[in-house]
């Protein structure tokens, strides 16, 4: 009972931090340690939950955009091909550097480094004077888009959030807050999907089958958890900035920082 009350635990975790500035790779990084719980295969399975929420959330639009990109020259063809585009750069860097990124940067002292640093950035980029910018996130250029695309390279950094640097790099790019968010979701699509598959694969021999249970409550309830936190972040970022995140980022920072020294 209580491994699968720790597996509920780290469902909502991930479906909490997956699509907000703060990084569900920092949170449960520190999550499994505190808990003793987790493997690689199990955090592949909730990722897959929380992504499977955000692709429940626009449905109606996926599907549009599917019929519509059959016609050639339409617009919602060019927007998935500048979905596409933003999506290379880390796709590129993750397959290259991703076993030597997962061997040395894993570790909670670089997650408590990139959430100070992260939430310095969200302070120094947004805030109350920025106004305006590009409202409909399908209207994205490529250049924007590929902009946005290198941005998210830095999130194969644990503690970055992918969130944030595709977040952010919106915003820089000059989009508005709530089309830098959702071009942000959509742009999770491909680059979720991708890396949980090339997880299975790679891990396909060490999933242990006995532990099914446990892996279906993460999924679920990191399904129900992201679900809930896309909603909401739709709604808050129309009439809020992203500063709070930034605080978080820099005192959940600090407080890890202060534990590791501390022996944690």
């Amino acid at each position: 009972m209580m491994e699968l009350l720790k597996a509920a635990v780290m469902g909502v975790v991930e479906g909490l931090t997956e699509f907000i500035p703060v990084s569900s790779t920092g949170h449960l990084i520190v999550a499994s340690r505190l808990l003793h719980f987790g493997d690689p295969t199990f955090e592949i399975f909730i990722q897959l939950g929380a992504i499977l929420a955000l692709t429940w959330e626009y449905r109606h639009t996926l599907l549009r955009l599917a019929a519509q990109g059959l016609e050639p020259g339409s617009p919602a063809q060019s927007f998935i091909l500048r979905v596409l585009v933003a999506f290379l750069p880390a796709a590129i860097v993750g397959l290259l550097f991703h076993d030597w990124i997962e061997a040395h940067l894993f570790r909670p002292e670089t997650v408590a480094a990139s959430l100070i640093a992260g939430g310095i950035l969200i302070l120094a980029l947004d805030g109350p004077w920025r106004r305006g910018g590009l409202h409909d996130f399908q209207q994205v250029s490529l250049a924007q888009a590929f902009g946005i695309g290198c941005g998210q390279v830095l999130s194969l950094m644990p503690g970055v959030s992918r969130a944030g640097a595709t977040i952010l790099s919106g915003l820089v790019a000059g989009l508005d807050r709530r089309a830098a968010t959702e071009f942000s979701f959509f742009l999770a699509l491909p680059t979720m999907y991708a890396a949980c598959l090339f997880a299975l694969w790679k891990s396909r021999h060490d999933i242990d089958t006995s532990a099914a249970l446990g892996l279906a409550v993460g999924f679920v309830t990191a399904f129900i958890s992201a679900l809930i936190v896309i909603r909401a972040l739709l709604r808050f970022v129309q009439g809020h900035t992203l500063r709070p995140f930034g605080w978080y980022r820099i005192g959940a920072g600090l407080l890890l920082a202060a534990w590791l020294l501390l022996g944690g």
